[in-house]
């Protein structure tokens, strides 16, 4: 059977993270929402995005498809009605497709299809929020489906573990001097990641390849550090999607941040409000300020945005993409994306000036900053320019 990801509704209350990337590579617990859903069916997917990104994400149509709206996690229930889907089937999760059979170029008439209730306890994304808080979850359930009958690596003696039997190391793994408590939750360090000496780790906490904690880090879980990305600092329950840094002190909580991001040191941000308020939050899908339910909430920043040393960022502030914030003060809580500035104003990042940054960037990684990734941003550039005032 041919597996397809679909955006689906939640694609728009997911922005700034989806400008740059399909809902199914947003990565929650250990794995992107596809590496999850690729593991489980032990095949590979294709994408049913936005026009602008289905040059790097397409789509591979065959005979027979099943798609599924990327915004759900798979869940053993899912999983099971998703396999067992027959042509002119539907799984619904209240008003919301879940999933399909259609066969190639078929135009599905959703009224006419047989209609399924999804089983069990439904696991999906609805906000950018739900990245950091439906974390521990999904970090437990890529746990136990990385760890499934396998064996850890020793961990050294160096290190002062509680619960070892929740912390798995892949070979080439390194953890020295470190203190590991992961009775409150799994611990995995992929291969290639560090722990360095010093840190205080409580988990749960995933460690993706190559990434690093560096000396003395100060880490709440659940937390993840996505591929590539450096941590320093005090961290809480977020997530770090994939080479980006937070390299030194300063505090990151309940946040989101996307690929390509470095934060200056001694960047903080606050995550609950001096009078205890439920935090607002940008929604781009209105265009407004909106209620999160939610008392904890800090920064959700977009690929390949940057702030200077000592940067302030208030409770519930939003950053695009491509933006550089520097300067004294607190910025605004919604900092449009390709912005230049900080708390005294912001004009246009200019995409030459970004794109060459960007270029500069990857490039320490050995990965090229492709014609099709200049061709997203901007396209992001162009969907955002009415945020921008200079």
């Amino acid at each position: 059977m041919n597996y397809i990801l679909f955006d689906g509704a939640a694609r728009n209350q997911l922005l700034p993270f989806t400008f740059t990337r399909p809902v199914a590579d947003i990565r929650i617990g250990i794995m992107t929402i596809r590496e999850k859903w690729e593991k489980i069916l032990n095949t590979t997917t294709s994408t049913i995005t936005e026009d602008y990104l289905s040059e790097k994400w397409p789509m591979v149509e065959m005979e027979e498809n099943v798609m599924i709206n990327a915004a759900f996690l798979p869940t053993a229930e899912l999983v099971e009605q998703i396999i067992n889907l027959k042509p002119g089937e539907a799984i619904f999760h209240e008003e919301d497709i879940v999933a399909f059979f259609a066969y190639e170029d078929q135009d599905v008439d959703f009224e006419s299809c047989t209609s399924i209730e999804l089983e069990g306890k439904p696991f999906f994304i609805q906000n950018t929020w739900d990245i950091f808080s439906l974390n521990g979850e999904a970090i437990a359930a890529d746990f136990e489906e990385l760890t499934r009958d396998r064996k850890s690596q020793p961990i050294s003696s160096t290190n002062q573990v509680i619960a070892p039997e929740n912390v798995f190391l892949e070979e080439g793994a390194k953890m020295e001097c470190a203190i590991i408590n992961a009775s409150q939750g799994p611990i995995y360090i992929a291969a290639g990641a560090e722990i360095m000496e010093g840190s205080i780790v409580r988990g749960p906490l995933a460690m993706c390849d190559h990434a690093t904690l560096k000396l003395g880090a100060k880490i709440y879980g659940p937390t993840t550090v996505g591929p590539h990305s450096k941590v320093g600092g005090e961290v809480n329950n977020s997530v770090i999607f994939g080479y980006s840094n937070k390299g030194h002190d300063g505090f990151l909580g309940n946040s989101v941040l996307g690929e390509w991001c470095n934060l200056g040191a001694d960047t903080n941000t606050s995550n609950l409000k001096n009078n205890y308020a439920e935090v607002r939050l940008w929604d781009y899908a209105s265009e407004r300020f909106a209620p999160t339910g939610l008392q904890f909430c800090g920064l959700m920043m977009g690929d390949h945005s940057k702030c200077g040393i000592n940067t302030m960022f208030n409770t519930g502030t939003v950053v695009g993409v491509s933006a550089n914030i520097f300067g004294a003060g607190f910025p605004r809580n919604f900092i449009p994306s390709f912005s230049w500035g900080g708390s005294g104003g912001t004009t246009t990042y200019k995409t030459v000036k970004a794109f060459e940054v960007a270029e500069k960037v990857m490039a320490r990684r050995d990965i090229e900053f492709s014609e099709e990734d200049k061709a997203i941003l901007e396209e992001v550039f162009e969907q955002t320019q009415k945020y921008r005032r200079g």
